[in-house]
């Protein structure tokens, strides 16, 4: 008997993310409501199942939804307005002070949705954040049909949003409280660095984050003055001092991690902290090159992030990818390692580890969630096609995604993204152009 399913998806190639990289050649995705019920071969897929909607994509590869594991959407309103500075400069004489002007409700949920649809044309399909104004972050995110895993971002001083530690994490809860029954939003909490959050904040971080089950998405070691300030401060590296303070463990989402000595290596290990790799952001602000082989040597939990439009002035996942991968074998110099399964396999199924999702997505596996990309390999830029995931890692970018779908919903069709108006984004994108730049 055939079975009535929503969607077959027949492409070229599949890469599934399992835990044994599978790539399989002519298999079928069938898609039953916001699941993937069955991977079968292409040649008799049509004998078992009748589908509303047929894909045939011919020379592309499907890869499981990309996660975006540390970025700050709303400040793509930021793009390049504070280019080729050092970290310090450009938060504390350009960020900070454009964000005391300029950062409301409104402008978090229109610079989310700007950075939303640029990462559903990447490929994302989930993204993990950290900013101010989490319900408008959240908004963005469920009118657009994207995951978002949004933290409860903590810190010593005042902003626009919150006055102190305890009005952060009130406001926090409160907006968790609000979204617990959205399917597309989860939270964790975001103590937003070591030198924005004192001793007493950051333990009282931990216990709420025991208590309620809670992952810890923070900034760490970012650069060589926030290690030496710490040192200087508290005779301790931050990841030392996070430690004692009981916040190293799975739970731990740490962006960054570029300055890193053995010592703090082998915490990061032992306390299977889960380390965010932000190479593009790292590179534009000169904050270094962290050693992602010494850590994949390790064992060690690696994901990718892009950090926000701001550090980086694109969320190209793939773009990405290529580029830790590039730096990874250049620092080492070991051109065998950090090939392309385990390139993707960071922005993927350990991804979704890391957010402690990967039964539900971050890989094409039957039951899991249909969170799935197709990228065209037909491109003159990708010819000819011998490896189709070192083509992919190499050559491909973000111009290369032709579909997206998010839980079983498509997003991005033939390039073009599905019931999002990009005219109405850009007009918005100007609209705040013109009033920052005039204040």
């Amino acid at each position: 008997m055939i079975k009535k399913v929503n969607t077959i998806i027949s492409p070229t190639w599949i890469y599934t993310a399992d835990k044994n990289n599978t790539v399989l050649e002519d298999y079928s995705i069938v898609v039953k409501e916001d699941e993937i019920l069955d991977i079968h071969p292409t040649k008799n897929v049509f004998d078992t199942y009748d589908a509303n909607d047929v894909f045939v994509l011919s020379d592309h590869i499907i890869t499981p939804g990309f996660i975006n594991n540390h970025t700050h959407t709303a400040m793509s309103l930021f793009k390049g307005y504070a280019n080729d500075l050092p970290l310090k400069s450009w938060l504390e004489d350009h960020i900070w002070p454009a964000e005391k002007k300029h950062v409301c409700e409104a402008f978090v949920k229109d610079g989310s949705l700007i950075a939303i649809a640029e990462m559903i044309k990447s490929g994302t399909t989930t993204f993990n954040d950290m900013y101010f104004y989490p319900s408008q972050t959240a908004e963005a995110a469920v009118e657009m049909g994207i995951r978002a895993n949004i933290g409860l971002v903590v810190m010593d001083f005042p902003t626009n949003y919150a006055s102190d530690p305890e009005d952060y994490l009130k406001k926090g809860f409160e907006f968790r409280d609000d979204w617990r029954n959205e399917e597309l939003i989860s939270t964790s909490i975001a103590p937003h660095a070591p030198y924005t959050n004192s001793d007493k904040t950051l333990s009282l971080i931990s216990t709420y984050a025991e208590q309620l089950d809670l992952s810890i998405h923070t900034h760490l070691h970012e650069t060589e003055d926030e290690v030496k300030n710490s040192i200087d401060q508290f005779k301790l590296t931050p990841i030392q001092r996070y430690n004692n303070l009981g916040l190293l463990g799975p739970n731990l989402v740490a962006a960054h991690c570029v300055h890193v000595d053995d010592q703090d290596l082998i915490l990061l290990q032992q306390n299977n902290v889960n380390v965010v790799h932000n190479p593009s952001s790292n590179l534009i602000l000169g904050s270094g090159i962290a050693d992602i082989p010494k850590m994949l040597d390790l064992g060690i939990n690696v994901t990718v992030g892009t950090d926000s439009s701001a550090s980086n002035n694109r969320l190209d996942i793939l773009e990405e990818l290529r580029m830790a991968a590039l730096l990874g074998k250049g620092l080492s110099k070991k051109p065998d390692i950090f090939d392309a399964k385990t390139a993707l396999k960071m922005a993927t199924y350990n991804a979704a580890r890391s957010l402690n999702k990967s039964k539900i997505f971050g890989s094409i596996e039957v039951n899991k969630k249909a969170d799935i990309v197709a990228i065209n390999m037909d491109s003159i830029f990708s010819q000819p096609v011998y490896n189709p995931l070192s083509t992919l890692l190499y050559n491909a970018n973000q111009g290369g995604v032709d579909y997206v779908w998010i839980n079983g919903t498509l997003k991005l069709k033939a390039g073009q993204l599905h019931n999002i108006d990009l005219d109405r984004l850009k007009n918005i994108a100007n609209s705040w152009k013109t009033k920052i730049k005039t204040t």
